[in-house]
């Protein structure tokens, strides 16, 4: 009775191909955009082949967002114990991926994600939702303290969070400024904090404890 032959055992996937394929796709969209990455572009500069990178990514927008999230970072949520610090992080969480990566490469990787299910599940997990997680722990433990109000809707403050800085960075506008910030900042606490007043004089003593520290002065 012979024996079952079993299976050709496959070359290891090499990795070094994988990274230089990724690095190649950054330079190109950090250069000259989405539009202009093509899986040929990408392997010229890898210094590889086009079927060498479609056994990995099958197409532009599979391929740009491995590239991207290889970029990213997984945030942490702000957690200084004071809302308003907090919140002003916040912000800056949001705006990580497209301080990151381009906002017109974003916007355009977007369009190609959309209509496809899969996709845009994975731009968004890509892009988004990091954010997103790690700023309801923030909203979480605001609201845990009394800081907020116990009735506060936290997927729509949650939205609201994102809303500018993904309108802003989308459109083409400039990211905000410090000031926009804060006033974007001091419109959402003013509609849900427990106390406003007593949250903007939390933050102010804190910044006076942490000069005091650092001139060495006693209050």
């Amino acid at each position: 009775m012979s024996t079952p032959r079993s299976a050709p055992v496959g070359r290891p996937r090499d990795r070094s191909i994988d990274d230089a394929v990724l690095t190649a796709t950054l330079e190109i969209l950090n250069e000259q955009g989405y539009a202009a990455m093509t899986f040929e572009g990408v392997a010229r500069r890898a210094g590889t082949s086009r079927p060498a990178i479609y056994r990995r990514w099958p197409g532009r927008p599979a391929l740009a967002l491995a590239a991207i999230a290889s970029r990213l970072s997984v945030p942490a949520p702000p957690d200084t114990g004071c809302t308003l610090c907090d919140f002003g992080e916040a912000f800056n969480v949001f705006l990580a991926a497209y301080r990151t990566i381009r906002p017109d490469v974003l916007s355009a990787l977007y369009v190609d994600c959309a209509g496809d299910e899969e996709l845009r599940c994975s731009y968004l997990d890509t892009v988004v939702e990091p954010a997103r997680r790690a700023v309801a722990e923030t909203v979480d433990r605001a609201i845990n303290r009394g800081d907020l109000l116990r009735d506060t809707d936290r997927e729509l403050l949650l939205d609201l969070f994102g809303a500018l800085i993904h309108y802003r960075a989308q459109f083409g506008r400039e990211h905000l400024s410090d000031e926009e910030a804060y006033a974007a900042i001091e419109t959402l606490l003013r509609g849900v904090a427990a106390d406003f007043t007593g949250l903007v004089a939390h933050s102010e003593a804190l910044d006076a404890a942490r000069f005091a520290h650092l001139t060495g002065r006693s209050s």
